[in-house]
């Protein structure tokens, strides 16, 4: 079953621009300030944080959600991927990122506190 959680905040960017920079390698790159090679094609593969990240997309609904599996180097090779599920929704002048992130091993709540200090805070700096 694997554990789960759900993260969420607000960025002051559309969208668009949030969808296009998660799926872009140099814009991935400049967001989270950590090498990215990412792919924006279903069955695409992708990798963040210089290798520590791997997956794939598995799903992709332009500027609105992106659904991948996902794991890191942390992960046993016995652990299956986690699923990473992410929407992207418009609210007043920001847009409210969630991500939903599953199927984790057992030391996978420790991603928690990763969201917010790899992905929300620095978008936060990077989306101004």
């Amino acid at each position: 079953m694997g554990i789960d959680f759900v993260v969420s905040d607000l960025i002051s960017a559309s969208p668009e621009k949030i969808y296009h920079a998660w799926l872009n390698s140099k814009e991935h790159e400049l967001m989270t300030g950590s090498p990215a090679d990412i792919s924006d094609e279903i069955d695409g593969d992708f990798s963040a944080w210089d290798g520590y990240i791997t997956g794939k997309n598995l799903e992709l609904t332009p500027d609105s959600r992106i659904l991948q599996s996902w794991r890191t180097t942390e992960f046993a090779d016995s652990d299956p991927d986690s699923l990473l599920d992410i929407t992207i929704v418009s609210e007043e002048n920001a847009t409210r990122i969630t991500i939903h992130h599953s199927e984790l091993p057992e030391h996978g709540m420790q991603y928690q506190q990763g969201w917010i200090e790899a992905y929300f805070n620095p978008m936060k700096d990077y989306f101004i």
